[in-house]
């Protein structure tokens, strides 16, 4: 027989609800502990919070308001699998679990940390044997994406014959961690980070349910609940873990009442959603990237420092940024370069937080400096060339004739020596014939570009000259 496993993060955002019993399931039954959950102070906020049916759960409209997609399959008691994928403390352990209560179905929590391929062919057999006494199974796998191609292909037939129905949780976008055969089994559903205005909401019930603070007498300063939902990021259960922390900093004071700087204490770093190996490591260093690009120093400084808060390595950074110098800016401040190295020198010398203010340095420069992309696109024509024509061989006059035989054999023949040509320049062709006359660097009239665009225009009217006299 199979137990669930309690969830280590609770997805949570809650309405006024009676008390609950915490049941602990099985495939064959469920058996509630003796204490309401109301009453069981040891239980976090964000547990107790917890809402039972869809009229309680706050936020995720879009899904859940009347009428909308996902609210229509659970009335419909549509049986399909689906994915859950939105940041932490958004909802979606909350959301499988009001699916289970409503279709009556036995609920299975399943971490995709801890468990294997052993574990997963368990709770097939067992959800199996309860399918022969009329029994449903939903099976909960939070974070999903942490199972490999194999994990998740041990799924498969077990969905496919409805033996169990799957909700997965992830963080992840789907189309990059999920194997395509069983996300085309799945409906993928996208949950959004809470609002300000919603995590206020929540914290004001908090305060006054049964199930949360009401027994402690507490009151709250507008600002300072304002407070805890911007630290939160649109996070539930980060916000009921700074109301509970504030609530017991209160509960010492003669009045009881939370006040900015009683929440600010309590706030000891905002929580920021971020995952180092995830989609907000892309997003945010594309957020950067394309700041910079678009010559926006204010939004530049504001992404690195969002990277750099959120825990992100100073030097994938500085390597970031030396790319950007070459791939944004080039010739047009061939400088970028230098200073982008620099700082990444500087960043490893000094460490944090000294050696940030020389990231902030380079990233404002590279957003100021003039762009051309002009030697980016030159070398992706090369290497499209190399990779589409033959490997042309070397022209024979630019060829070495180290021995007599190459000599015989014409290596080197024709060749003219630029520095004893007008102008250093000769007219002779370098690249293999049958890329005659290619062009491939282009440059812009951006920065020192500009200078560069106009030495190529003379050099070519150079060449032109000596071929004449060839």
């Amino acid at each position: 027989m199979c137990h669930p496993e309690r969830s280590k993060e609770s997805d949570t955002a809650a309405l006024h609800a009676p008390p609950a019993f915490n049941l602990t399931m099985s495939l064959f039954g469920n058996t509630p502990d003796l204490a309401p959950a109301s009453t069981r102070r040891s239980t976090p906020l964000a547990e107790r919070m917890r809402p039972h049916t869809l009229d309680e759960y706050l936020g995720q409209q879009h899904l859940v308001g009347p009428g909308k997609p996902l609210r229509m399959q659970i009335e419909s008691d549509d049986p399909a699998s689906m994915i859950f994928w939105g940041p932490p403390g958004v909802g979606k352990t909350t959301l499988a679990k009001i699916i289970a209560e409503q279709t009556n179905a036995t609920f299975i929590e399943f971490s995709a940390v801890l468990s294997g391929i052993k574990e997963i062919k368990q709770v097939m057999v067992d959800a199996e044997k309860a399918a022969h006494y009329g029994s449903r199974t939903i099976l909960f796998v939070d974070e999903i994406h942490r199972f490999n191609k194999a994990q998740q292909d041990a799924f498969l037939p077990y969905v496919e014959r409805g033996t169990i129905r799957l909700i997965g949780a992830t963080t992840e976008n789907p189309s990059f961690e999920i194997i395509a055969a069983l996300l085309s089994r799945c409906r993928v559903y996208t949950l959004q980070r809470l609002t300000e205005e919603e995590l206020i909401t929540l914290l004001h019930r908090a305060l006054a349910d049964e199930r949360g603070l009401i027994k402690d007498k507490l009151t709250a300063d507008d600002e300072a609940l304002a407070l805890m939902a911007s630290y939160a990021s649109g996070d539930a259960r980060g916000a009921y873990n700074a109301l509970e922390i504030a609530g017991r900093l209160a509960a010492t004071k003669p009045d009881r009442r939370i006040t900015r700087e009683i929440a600010t204490e309590a706030l000891q770093k905002r929580v920021l959603l971020y995952d180092k190996t995830g989609e907000q490591h892309y997003d945010l260093i594309s957020a950067l990237h394309k700041s910079i690009r678009n010559s926006d120093v204010d939004a530049s400084l504001y992404w690195l420092g969002r990277m750099l808060a959120a825990g992100e390595d100073p030097l994938y950074i500085a390597r970031r940024l030396v790319r950007m110098a070459s791939e944004d800016i080039g010739l047009a401040a061939p400088e970028a370069l230098n200073l982008a190295l620099s700082a990444r020198d500087a960043m490893d010398f000094l460490g944090s937080p000294e050696g940030e203010l020389a990231l902030a340095q380079a990233a404002a420069y590279l957003a100021l400096a003039p762009k051309s992309n002009a030697v980016y696109s030159a070398w992706s024509a090369v290497t499209e060339d190399i990779e589409n024509t033959r490997a042309e061989p070397v022209p024979l006059h630019l060829r070495n004739a180290p021995t007599k035989l190459m000599k015989d054999l014409n290596y080197g023949r024709d060749y003219q020596y630029a520095h004893d040509i007008e102008g250093k320049v000769a007219g002779m062709n370098c690249l293999p014939e049958s890329l005659r006359d290619r062009r491939y660097y282009r440059p812009t009239s951006e920065g020192r570009e500009k200078l560069l665009k106009q030495r190529m225009d003379e050099i070519e009217r150079i060449r032109e000259e000596n071929r004449k006299h060839e």
